[in-house]
């Protein structure tokens, strides 16, 4: 059937099928970059915590290793944003916590978002987060201040990694964003 079709008609179909497979692929392309990240570490992304996928807890090794923490609000956001500590020395395979502060400056109500990333890069995927504010919206009333905790561990495949074992600080970096108006607070 294609073959009866003329030279023109034929590249035209195949034209609009690459057309539409292209929109596919533009559509795909944020979830499998998002997916390509979790699974790699690429760009400092972060493990997210999965009890029921979990055979064990970790091992917690004698070795230690200090996370710094650091917190930034976009200038769109008016929220003062930083960690009760700024830094933590943990055992790899240990759960730790960190304690963040928000506060809302504004006299109306706040939703914003948190992004996250670690650094150095290669550290990403050993970093893992069992519960996080950044998980979800958070709404602050005017004036309102929060704490708000982030519960973590170093995986101790971190130390069979050659490129990641000599790393002695992590770094685990906040931004927060105002939330487009219009979205709620989860």
């Amino acid at each position: 059937m294609i073959q009866s079709l003329s030279p023109k008609a034929r590249t035209a179909g195949l034209a609009g099928i690459l057309a539409l497979a292209m929109t596919g692929l533009g559509f795909a392309a944020v979830p499998l970059y998002d997916l390509f990240c979790r699974v790699t570490g690429f760009g400092g992304t972060t493990q997210r915590y999965d009890a029921a996928a979990a055979a064990a807890e970790p091992e917690i090794l004698s070795q230690t290793i200090s996370v710094r923490f650091d917190a930034n609000v976009s200038p769109r956001l008016p929220w003062t944003f930083y960690p009760e500590h700024p830094t933590d020395t943990v055992s790899i395979g240990a759960r730790d916590m960190a304690i963040f502060i928000a506060e809302n400056n504004s006299a109306a109500p706040v939703v914003g978002t948190a992004s996250f990333n670690v650094t150095p890069t290669q550290a990403g995927k050993y970093f893992t987060k069992i519960q996080c504010f950044c998980f979800t919206e958070q709404r602050l009333e005017p004036g309102q201040q929060v704490r708000m905790p982030v519960l973590f561990f170093v995986d101790p495949a971190i130390v069979d990694d050659p490129d990641a074992r000599d790393v002695q600080e992590i770094t685990l970096s906040y931004t927060f964003h105002p939330v487009d108006e219009g979205k709620k607070a989860s």
